[in-house]
């Protein structure tokens, strides 16, 4: 290579390291926690998800797993459902238990048949979805979490599942002059379990995701992605319309370890379905 040629590979090689790398976020499909359309799918679960495939999503994410069903359906016709529509079943969410042993399908109870429903669904992934009051009192309390979710994360392993956890804020609490969520990153057995993040709750929290993206990298490989009102910082709006700016944190997908992330609605601007498609409509841009 001639020396003019190989100063202005340099240049231009230097040039894309200094630039943000969408490349790796551009490579996701669109997934949506199917918990936004909490207030209408069991209306009408086919036409709810027919919608949703309109609108461009692509990976599913579900709640409300119990008995081998979800939506009142049998997991595999749920499932094939979901295919038909040109969409795939990714992940779910699930509760340890420990707040009601009864409930079926939590990591304290008949666990290994929702992993086996999961695996005929097609999930790549099962996550714990929130901590009752009575299971985060203590650090202690956070490490008990901890050794079920590494225990179930064994058992998901068997099916080729990854077990994630999906925080709130209060996990950036302080007790005992401890962050627990930091905790959880310690106690939490990387090489099965992962850390499904909540960009807004860790925004809401006073946090930076990418500060924990360069801190733990790798160990982020799913997000939630919702937005934050401008003036209230616990307020929701549609994505796109609020202050958190998404275009940094997509960027740093490939460190965040991401390998798909859902939008999710908790309240609603407008109603479900139409802030669910306004929010495709922001997150085409970003991919």
């Amino acid at each position: 290579m001639k020396r003019r040629e190989f100063l202005n590979y340099s240049a231009a090689a230097a040039a894309a390291l200094m630039l943000p790398s969408f490349s790796f976020a551009k490579k996701m499909k669109m997934g949506l926690q199917l918990y936004s359309l909490r207030d209408v799918i069991m209306k009408d679960v086919a036409g709810t998800l027919k919608q949703v495939a309109s609108f461009g999503y692509k990976e599913l994410e579900t709640y409300g797993y119990g008995e081998g069903k979800l939506f009142g359906m049998p997991v595999k016709e749920f499932a094939s459902l979901v295919r038909g529509l040109g969409m795939n079943v990714n992940s779910g969410h699930y509760g340890t238990g420990q707040g009601n042993p009864a409930a079926k399908g939590t990591l304290v109870n008949d666990w290994e048949r929702a992993v086996a429903d999961a695996k005929e669904a097609g999930q790549a992934y099962m996550n714990i979805a929130y901590l009752q009051d009575s299971e985060r009192k203590t650090l202690d309390d956070y490490k008990k979490v901890c050794g079920l979710i590494n225990k179930a994360a064994e058992v998901c392993k068997k099916y080729g599942i990854r077990l994630g956890y999906h925080n709130h804020a209060f996990e950036f609490d302080k007790i005992d002059g401890q962050v627990p969520y930091d905790l959880m990153l310690k106690e939490l057995d990387a090489k099965n379990v992962s850390m499904e993040m909540d960009l807004y709750w860790v925004v809401n929290a006073g946090q930076d995701p990418l500060q924990y993206f360069a801190k733990y990298p790798g160990r982020f490989e799913q997000w939630h992605v919702k937005d934050m009102n401008k003036a209230n910082k616990n307020q929701q709006v549609n994505v796109g319309t609020g202050r958190i700016d998404f275009k940094p944190i997509f960027a740093k997908a490939s460190q965040s370890g991401l390998k798909q992330f859902y939008v999710e609605q908790e309240a609603y601007p407008i109603g479900p379905v139409e802030s669910v498609k306004a929010c495709a409509e922001f997150v085409k841009t970003l991919i």
